[in-house]
């Protein structure tokens, strides 16, 4: 489990001047298991957050554990990152390697996998992310949205218990961003299969309501500080509001309100399913 008690952590202006909190006083449990999302416009602390989670950032005041462990010591860090795989928006932040399958291997070597089980693992990430007939493909020759898969995919095969993502499809055309939702609502499905102990947790960080309609929980940040923490579902219905603070809300949500509004009484997520 992950836990955040009074969390802060402020960016200061390195002249002296008053320290921006890009979050402040937060407090969060996620559970082994749950898909969230996050969600906020700019300069909400959704990035910061995600940081936090894999100790990027040390938080100015208040604790994190993620199962139990502190990111105090550069053990607790190292051990902490390997529970915590992240995918940031721009993959070209986070690849390293010369080629395709080079890139899918280099965390495992780092873990010290063995040569024969790191190749079992390689060749079934490669075809799972749909990427094995770019195997020796230099990755600065792909596509945006193979970078990304690429990204995903080695991250996945170090078989983390956390995967963070960054608004992964922030950069991504259309078809890629598809794709890439496609894997997750696969890596979420794949978890239903397993007991609990065994699954992922999923935390997305997005600003495209669409992307949380699947999650089990949506998270909404505002000047660094949630405002809601529910089922999509129920946090949609607060159109107005989170129209408010910048965020998009899922058409049929907007419908609903104004049929709502006219005096119909509806559950807009299922009066539209």
């Amino acid at each position: 489990m992950i836990s955040l008690k009074r969390v802060t952590f402020g960016y200061g202006d390195n002249r002296g001047g008053e320290i921006d909190n890009a979050v402040e006083q937060i407090d969060l449990e996620i559970r082994d298991g749950e898909y969230v999302a996050v969600m906020g416009r700019n300069s909400s602390g959704k990035t910061t957050l995600a940081r936090c989670l894999n100790a990027l950032i040390i938080p100015d005041e208040g604790e994190i554990t993620i199962d139990g462990i502190a990111p105090e010591e550069y053990e607790d860090i190292n051990a902490i990152r390997k529970k915590i795989g992240m995918v940031f928006q721009n993959p070209e932040n986070q690849i390293v390697s010369t080629t395709v399958e080079r890139e899918v291997a280099f965390g495992l070597e780092n873990l010290g996998v063995p040569t024969d089980m790191m190749r079992q693992v390689v060749d079934g990430t490669l075809a799972r992310f749909d990427l094995e007939k770019y195997r020796k493909h230099p990755p600065h020759l792909l596509s945006g949205g193979e970078k990304q898969r690429l990204a995903l995919a080695a991250v996945m095969a170090m078989n983390p218990k956390y995967l963070v993502l960054d608004e992964p499809t922030a950069m991504l055309d259309p078809k890629s961003r598809r794709e890439l939702l496609t894997l997750l609502k696969e890596i979420k499905e794949d978890n239903r299969r397993k007991k609990v102990a065994d699954q992922i947790t999923i935390i997305v960080i997005t600003q495209f309501a669409e992307e949380a309609l699947d999650a089990d929980r949506l998270i909404v940040l505002e000047k660094g500080q949630i405002v809601y923490d529910d089922a999509p579902d129920i946090v949609f219905q607060n159109v107005e509001h989170l129209k408010e603070i910048g965020l998009e809300v899922p058409v049929e949500f907007e419908v609903g309100q104004m049929l709502v509004e006219q005096g119909y009484s509806i559950e807009p997520l299922k009066y539209f399913k």
